[in-house]
């Protein structure tokens, strides 16, 4: 018998027979305290977290049996990468997983945007039969702008493939960068923002990215752009991306994650952003569900399981 491993939130349910399979002793609490992990984290050799869970620097030094993190989902900012490396310790991220769902949910989003859905939907249940108003404008001949170019971006553009559309990506850290999209390769964000009328955004979040689509970014950016972003909201400065929506210069945006995902902790000044966001007529906005999906909860078990079997 191998250690024992804590799975901290809900998954599939193949994923703790599957460890147990595979020789751990598993423990399975979907609604689990992260205050409660210091009770834990001595006797563990893995654990598999979501967000709700930060193994920091000091939680990783406490885990003096942990061999393995397991993250549900990609984003590994809520982990302390170099901390783990010094420890020796794995560190599994499952972008495979959901990196379908991601894609589907991005292309759904921008359709809802591009053809007044959910306006329309609204209206037509107030018996509102607004045609003309509601008139939408088709994704074919557009240029679209792909940042980050790992799973999910690569899943996005394999969406995009039965419309017309020309390409722009931009990605400094694919290497070697598929062969069969070189030449849609740009060398800046600034060619890639000066060219789109849509960019969508697949990265992680981390101090480079930080912010990344500001007031800057949005003056570099064609007039009537549409961003979406379903990667994490904090690559996104809010109030800029407001100005930018009001004033005309962005034409619309989709947004399934926000810099604060936890309405309960708004302060005063937040409530006023936020408010002022969801009062725009030209955004579509989701709960951070994008890779949420029930065909994604057991892929991502199944990744997780075959990763971990290789340790």
């Amino acid at each position: 018998m191998k250690g024992k491993v804590l799975i901290t939130d809900y998954v599939h349910s193949k994923l703790k027979p599957g460890l147990e399979a595979l020789g751990y002793d598993v423990t399975y609490i979907p609604k689990f305290n992260p205050q409660s992990l210091k009770d834990y984290i001595d006797n563990l050799e893995g654990i598999i977290i979501n967000s709700k869970i930060k193994m920091t620097k000091e939680v990783i030094n406490q885990a003096k049996q942990l061999r393995f993190i397991g993250r549900l989902g990609s984003g590994l900012e809520i982990i302390d990468q170099e901390a783990a490396r010094e420890r020796g310790i794995a560190v599994i991220n499952s972008p495979e997983g959901n990196r379908n769902a991601v894609a589907e949910h991005a292309l759904g989003m921008l359709l809802a945007l591009k053809n007044n859905l959910i306006k329309a939907d609204r209206e037509v249940r107030s018996w509102q039969w607004n045609r003309e108003a509601n008139r939408g404008n088709e994704i074919d001949g557009t240029t679209i702008g792909i940042v980050g170019f790992g799973n999910t971006g690569q899943a996005f553009v394999k969406k995009l493939a039965g419309f017309d559309v020309q390409l722009k990506i931009y990605d400094p850290y694919i290497d070697p960068f598929p062969t069969q999209f070189k030449t849609f390769r740009v060398d800046s964000l600034a060619e890639l923002a000066n060219s789109a009328d849509i960019i969508s955004f697949h990265i992680p979040y981390n101090s480079e990215t930080h912010h990344i689509l500001d007031a800057k970014f949005i003056a570099q950016s064609k007039k009537g752009i549409i961003y979406i972003n379903t990667s994490r909201g904090k690559i996104v400065h809010t109030q800029d991306l407001i100005d930018g929506l009001l004033s005309g210069h962005v034409g619309g945006v989709c947004l399934d994650v926000l810099e604060n995902e936890k309405p309960e902790t708004y302060s005063p000044e937040e409530q006023k952003v936020y408010n002022k966001l969801f009062s725009l007529p030209n955004i579509v906005v989701s709960p951070h569900v994008a890779g949420w999906t029930h065909q994604s909860l057991e892929k991502i078990s199944n990744v997780l399981l075959e990763k971990i079997g290789r340790l």
